[in-house]
């Protein structure tokens, strides 16, 4: 009796195998096993895809994983479509993929080594492969940027594409954010107008996880507050004009649940093509957890008011329903 007692109280407390023995129909959260965080979603073709961090020890964050469904219940695991020894300057904490295509390359855009000053070697390098399930190789044999500017540390990097189709990264950890320019071939930056590369759009309160989107005409900055380890980590949203801001806090999105897990944070958005339906997909702490590397990758819905504004996400632990894209 006292290991069934004890069986119920993991399954409640996880949620995931839970909410998918109750209803096949809905993913459950976490949408896949596994300590995965700073997950990236994305649509390519009839796929959902997600690129996570693997979620140990930085001396074990050594690779990545990526997976795929087609109907955000069903998921198929692509083992390490990239890792350090096909970085060679890269020893140690792989973190925060970004994905993008860019004609018929796949470019996954990621940390290493979590330097800590310009005199250490490492910060943000690019991956690239034929499918977005990899291998991934190393594009340019060296970081794309290794140095910090405006305080920013070259972390949590976001490319963007703009509606004229200038590719932007928005990227910083520290508390600073800066966006540059990519060149179209993903090999350096373009200076801006002014002779400038590096432009900081810190808004109030961030920290870290960049992510920007469009709508109506509108662009939408999301980051991460607080300690990534604690459960306070939570995502706040401004919304300007331009990339470049000015972007001033609206408030918070995402956060915990205490009855349902804490550290909800380092998000990013799928969005289904010629839908104004959007997903949330985030990473969480299950309950009872208190490794900070103990972190597991859910997805929930996000809706927006009539005035445009994102409403504050309910995380739950019965997850979206089944949702193809054919």
């Amino acid at each position: 009796m006292k290991n069934i007692c004890l069986l119920l109280i993991i399954l409640l407390s996880s949620g995931s195998l839970f909410a998918q023995q109750q209803d096949p129909e809905r993913a459950g959260n976490p949408v896949f096993e596994g300590w995965y965080a700073d997950p990236e979603g994305i649509v390519f073709g009839d796929e959902y895809w997600i690129f996570p961090t693997f979620s140990a020890p930085y001396a074990e964050q050594v690779h990545m994983d990526a997976f795929s469904s087609p109907n955000l219940v069903d998921w198929t695991k692509h083992d390490q479509i990239i890792d350090t020894a096909a970085v060679a300057w890269a020893d140690s904490a792989m973190w925060a993929p970004s994905i993008i295509q860019n004609n018929d390359k796949y470019f996954l855009f990621f940390a290493a080594n979590d330097i800590q000053n310009n005199e250490q070697y490492g910060g943000i390098g690019i991956g690239v492969s034929d499918k977005p399930g990899g291998p991934y190789k190393d594009y340019l044999g060296k970081p794309l940027l290794d140095k910090f500017h405006n305080g920013a540390q070259p972390i949590d990097q976001f490319v963007f594409q703009d509606k004229d189709g200038q590719f932007y990264m928005i990227y910083g950890g520290w508390g600073h954010c800066n966006i540059v320019k990519l060149k179209d071939d993903f090999t350096g930056f373009e200076p801006y107008e002014d002779g400038t590369i590096f432009k900081e759009i810190t808004p109030e309160g961030y920290v870290e996880g960049s992510f920007m989107f469009t709508r109506d005409g509108q662009y939408y900055f999301m980051w991460s507050e607080g300690g990534w380890g604690g459960p306070n980590y939570q995502v706040a949203y401004a919304i300007a004009d331009s990339p470049f801001g000015p972007f001033e806090r609206i408030g918070v999105v995402l956060k915990q649940d205490p009855s349902v897990a804490t550290g909800a944070g380092h998000h990013s958005l799928i969005k289904v093509p010629e839908e104004d339906e959007w997903y949330i997909v985030y990473h969480r702490r299950p309950l009872g957890e208190t490794d900070p590397n103990h972190r597991v990758t859910s997805i929930d819905k996000l809706e927006f008011d009539e005035n445009g504004y994102i409403k504050p996400v309910t995380i739950t632990f019965e997850g979206v329903e089944k949702r193809s894209l054919k």
